[in-house]
């Protein structure tokens, strides 16, 4: 193996933008995508009701792959926050609270996920709308060492939904300490969100200058323009 894919994708509990449920149609998606991990915002997962309810675990297992569930909060009786899907071993996940009073709750999922080998320290982050929240939340991913801790610095990659589109505290600091998908660059547009008329861009993908970017692309099927709001980026690095 030659290069490792990852991806980040929004799900949007997996309701497309013509009001239809469809957690098959986000498979279908990310079949087209083809990522080796995978970072997804706005899971919903509903145990009690169909297998197809608890999103997290029927996608996974549509894939083949392995899961990881970071709940942020309850809604509509079920698990709902981030999740991380994986073809290689996740050996070791923990969430984090970096939920800002009077906001909604947001989390960020941190996992060591094994890859031939080499531990990658992986992390899937939904941040807040509003600038003063995503201010306080940086501040407190810093404060528990989760994207700071030294034992990680060099095999990271952080992926999410930032939901910043102007030039903020959350993006200046990630860009003064990581690489990243450029999106006029390697996406040949500077606005991603929402998919099928992209007004923002929202997604990213921050890096460990330890890993080359070979090519990154926003996935713009068909199915991808309809089963979310918002479109899966692509990042493949060189191994």
């Amino acid at each position: 193996m030659n290069t490792f894919k990852v991806a980040t994708y929004n799900i949007h509990k997996c309701v497309g933008i013509d009001r239809k449920y469809s957690p098959e149609r986000i498979v279908d998606v990310l079949r087209e995508v083809d990522a080796d991990v995978v970072a997804m915002q706005e899971v919903l997962c509903r145990s009690h009701l169909n297998e197809r309810d608890h999103q997290a675990k029927f996608i996974a297992r549509e894939l083949g792959m392995d899961f990881r569930l970071g709940e942020n909060r309850r809604l509509n009786g079920g698990d709902y926050g981030n999740a991380i899907l994986s073809r290689f071993p996740i050996e070791h996940h923990q969430n984090f609270d970096i939920s800002i009073k009077k906001y909604e709750p947001r989390g960020c999922l941190r996992s060591t996920i094994l890859v031939n080998g080499e531990e990658l320290h992986f992390v899937n982050v939904h941040m807040g709308t509003s600038f003063f929240e995503r201010r306080k939340q940086v501040h407190k991913m810093l404060a528990v060492h989760v994207l700071d801790n030294p034992e990680f610095i060099g095999r990271r990659i952080v992926a999410g939904d930032f939901n910043e589109w102007i030039n903020g505290v959350t993006t200046r600091m990630f860009r003064s300490n990581f690489k990243s998908v450029d999106p006029r660059l390697h996406l040949g547009r500077a606005r991603t969100f929402p998919g099928i008329l992209p007004l923002v861009h929202l997604d990213n993908v921050y890096f460990d200058e330890s890993f080359k970017l070979r090519n990154a692309n926003l996935h713009r099927s068909r199915t991808a323009l309809i089963a979310s709001d918002h479109l899966p980026i692509l990042a493949e690095f060189d191994l």
